[in-house]
């Protein structure tokens, strides 16, 4: 396998930033791609072992692309996250005035993040999608467009000037990443971690989803993601990407987890990873019953009653 990150291009995006705080990252060769799923593909061909990219922000919830491609897509897995503070600059060619601006272009992740800001300084500019918000950059350098909002960083790259920079709506800000690799044994417990899975339902059936979400709650397991996704299969037809606390190997967890596989049509694990935060579970125990203790001693007394030494 090569010794190489693929990451969600051109040079100068949020990505690669985030990307090069891992400490892992300086002893690799970083290659950006043009999209999500050309980046994911490269690991899922062996082109790279792994691909960096955007999952999650803090304003508009999922990053679909990549939701979507982690759902559908030959099956990959998430080994490490990434949380970065975002905030804007307006990239315009230099001697580019405010007013001249007819034309701007991120990636659709950013409109949400800076539509306010849109509708007060550039009330009739017209947005065009980017494949990345560098990638936006790249184009105002091209002059396909007037400004571009992207980092403040990028613009040395391309040759730009931040005409206005710290823009956001939302006050600290944050996109997650997370680092996917092919299946293999997730990294060891930390105490402090987040499983993903996906779920689709056998059928469509009142009460359907709390049965899902009771292996959860049941077993004092919090959810920090729930989103539905669309299967393709018809109006209605949806499986629940989920993120929660904990980790596989943590009894509650793993239970959680058997309960899912014995009344779910399909379950597809993607992982278990440590949380960006390094916050802790908060298991509630003892007065829920949901520490691996807890579990264990449960499952001992099971096998006492079934040999008759209870």
């Amino acid at each position: 396998m090569p010794a190489s990150y693929a990451y969600l291009g051109p040079e100068g995006t949020f990505t690669e930033v985030a990307l090069r705080t891992l400490p892992e990252a300086a002893t690799r060769e970083l290659i950006p791609y043009v999209s999500v799923q050309s980046a994911l593909d490269a690991v899922r061909v062996g082109e790279a072992e792994a691909a960096f990219v955007p999952i999650e922000n803090s304003v508009e919830g999922g990053i679909t692309t990549t939701l979507d491609e982690l759902v559908a897509g030959a099956p990959l897995m998430i080994y490490r996250e990434v949380l970065l503070s975002i905030t804007f600059a307006l990239l315009v060619r230099p001697g580019t005035k405010l007013t001249d601006i007819k034309t701007v272009s991120a990636h659709p992740a950013a409109q949400p993040q800076v539509r306010n800001w849109l509708k007060t300084h550039l009330p009739d500019a017209h947005w065009e999608s980017a494949a990345s918000n560098a990638d936006a950059a790249r184009l105002v350098q091209e002059g396909q467009y007037d400004a571009a909002f992207a980092g403040e960083f990028a613009a040395a790259r391309y040759g730009l000037q931040a005409l206005e920079t710290g823009i956001h709506d939302a006050e600290n800000a944050q996109t997650r990443f997370v680092l996917v690799g092919r299946p293999a044994r997730p990294a060891a417990p930390t105490g402090a971690d987040k499983t993903s899975v996906v779920l689709w339902q056998r059928d469509d059936h009142p009460g359907g989803l709390r049965d899902l979400l009771g292996e959860f709650a049941t077993r004092g397991i919090n959810l920090m993601l729930l989103q539905s996704r669309p299967t393709g299969a018809g109006i209605g037809n949806y499986c629940f990407c989920i993120d929660a606390e904990g980790h596989i190997t943590d009894r509650r967890v793993a239970e959680a987890l058997m309960g899912l596989k014995r009344i779910c049509r399909e379950v597809r694990f993607l992982g278990s990873y440590p949380r960006a935060d390094k916050e802790l579970a908060d298991l509630r125990a003892p007065l829920t019953g949901t520490s691996d203790e807890e579990f264990m001693a449960a499952s001992d007394w099971v096998a006492r009653c079934q040999d008759g030494r209870f």
